[in-house]
């Protein structure tokens, strides 16, 4: 699949720094990096943040992680672990070593450079939806498998709204193209329909060596340049519990030795496959992600790398994952402790078990992305879109949780806090006095049109003004946003030969038969 470290370069290559060229469905905020300016909520005392830190390194010591992959098991050997079959132990001292090794920050480089991303910090970035295998939205009414075309419209969602910075894995699962080939009609979309941020999905060598391959040939780069810096990610989960699998950890080796970042994000659901007490489940968590980038910083030392949370409860009646509850809540702020005392950047996740975009989704939802704000969160998987616990992406829900992020990032917006001396306004206050309103100063005139946030879904009218304009719900409004958006969607600039590059390898690869499959 290689090909020579030299190309020519071609007009045009680059994307341009707008995704869409047309008239605006909505007025949006612009696209912009949120900082978080709040101080993280921390529930654990000092004495917690060592408890936990000590149950996580008695895992890996005393118990162990399993390893299917027997290349992590050849190394870990070589690392001096103890190694008994495919169970690992690994001393503390080793762990920490390795674990100081991972860069604190990285940077995520697209084929749009204005679109180039910071990991870490006081970053807060937002991605979709991803992976889910069945679609609704209000059109259709029910719960569908999804499709190629609901695919590519939830991409273009994701190209569309600028809160959204990195496009995940597949909005839906397309369960029309076979499983084979999936991975190559996807990315295509993707790069062609989108300039931000790809993932690809760690599920065998063929799938991550094609998307690396075509990342690199939409981004017109010579391998050395795709090699220099991370130019996308791939994000894991462990087999909680306390087990990684063979395909995962392979995809993370083959991506951190050309570069690229990895994320490890167990799925630890209290009560199931973790303890059912949270810091129990958080300890738990913590060690299966350190084994594993204690694995890729001893393979390929300043590995860009993330820990990921996805921790959170079941529901004890009927074994079914619950999120957006306050145990998920506080598992996300704890694991954003650890995370700091690490040294490591945070991923968490804006989720629901809600089966429609009604007022659980959104509760759900919100104390979700609300508690990544909490935890100070860097990366924000499934921001927009998500249903049932991850089995459902919805255009609508995309859309309502668009509003969230970015009432979120009006929040974290500095002219919201500030205390200059405009912003005090004793001069409007003094000119008001003890009568009269604030209507009509120059103040308020000079400031009116950006003083308050503007929601472009939200119906602030009352509600004979509401029923008089039809009386639309707010799920049936953004379903008409959706249309709107998808009916006049215009794709970032690619420059033809770079796509006629990618089309080419995706023939090419679809007649060598593509990734093998069980089926």
């Amino acid at each position: 699949m290689a090909q020579a470290d030299t190309r020519k370069r071609r007009s045009g290559g680059r994307a341009g720094k707008s995704g869409r060229r047309g008239g605006a469905v909505i007025n949006q905020m612009p696209w912009r990096i949120p900082v978080n300016v709040d101080r993280p909520t921390e529930p654990l005392d000092q004495a917690g943040v060592g408890a936990i830190h000590d149950g996580a390194m008695r895992i890996l010591e005393e118990i162990g992680v399993v390893f299917l992959n027997p290349e992590a098991l050849e190394i870990f050997r070589q690392a001096g672990c103890r190694v008994d079959g495919d169970l690992v132990r690994m001393g503390r001292d080793f762990v920490m070593e390795m674990i100081a090794r991972a860069p604190s920050e990285f940077t995520l480089t697209p084929r749009n450079l204005d679109r180039t991303l910071t990991v870490g910090g006081k970053h807060m970035l937002f991605g979709n939806v991803s992976s889910p295998p069945n679609y609704w939205d209000m059109e259709l009414g029910k719960k569908v498998a999804g499709n190629r075309e609901q695919c590519a419209n939830l991409l273009k969602l994701t190209q569309y709204f600028n809160c959204i910075h990195f496009a995940g894995g597949y909005p839906v699962e397309p369960v029309d193209v076979h499983a084979s080939v999936r991975h190559l009609d996807v990315v295509y979309d993707k790069l062609t329909l989108t300039d931000k941020v790809m993932h690809a999905y760690s599920l065998g060598r063929e799938r991550v060596e094609d998307v690396m391959e075509m990342v690199r040939i939409g981004g017109d780069l010579t391998h050395a340049e795709f090699e220099a810096t991370p130019r996308m990610y791939t994000n894991i989960n462990s087999t909680s519990p306390l087990k990684h699998d063979f395909p995962m950890i392979d995809g993370c080796l083959r991506m951190i030795r050309r570069g690229q970042a990895v994320i490890v994000t167990p799925f630890t659901l209290a009560g199931a496959m973790a303890p059912v007490t949270m810091a129990g489940a958080v300890a738990q968590s913590i060690a299966e992600s350190l084994c594993a980038i204690a694995l890729f910083q001893y393979v390929r030392p300043g590995a860009a790398v993330g820990i990921g949370t996805f921790t959170s409860n079941v529901d004890m009646k009927s074994g079914a994952p619950a999120f957006g509850t306050p145990e998920y809540m506080r598992a996300t702020q704890m694991t954003g402790q650890m995370a700091r005392f690490y040294g490591l950047p945070l991923r968490s996740s804006g989720v629901c078990a809600a089966n429609v975009p009604d007022g659980q989704a959104m509760w759900e939802t919100s104390n979700s992305l609300w508690a990544a704000v909490q935890s100070g969160t860097n990366m924000v998987y499934h921001a927009a879109g998500w249903l049932e616990g991850g089995l459902i992406a919805s255009p609508e829900k995309f859309i309502m949780d668009c509003e969230v992020i970015q009432q979120i990032q009006r929040y974290m917006e500095p002219s919201t806090f500030a205390t200059g001396v405009d912003d005090i306004a004793f001069d409007a206050i003094k000119e008001v006095g003890n009568e009269g309103h604030f209507f009509g100063t120059k103040h308020t005139q000079d400031r009116y049109k950006t003083a308050f946030y503007q929601p472009f879904l939200s119906d602030w009218k009352n509600h004979e003004a509401w029923e008089e304009a039809g009386a639309i719900w707010t799920p049936e409004r953004a379903h008409l946003i959706f249309k709107d958006i998808i009916a006049t969607f215009e794709a970032p600039p690619m420059d033809v030969a770079i796509r006629d590059e990618l089309a080419d390898f995706v023939a090419r690869r679809k007649s060598e038969g593509g990734a093998p499959t069980d089926f």
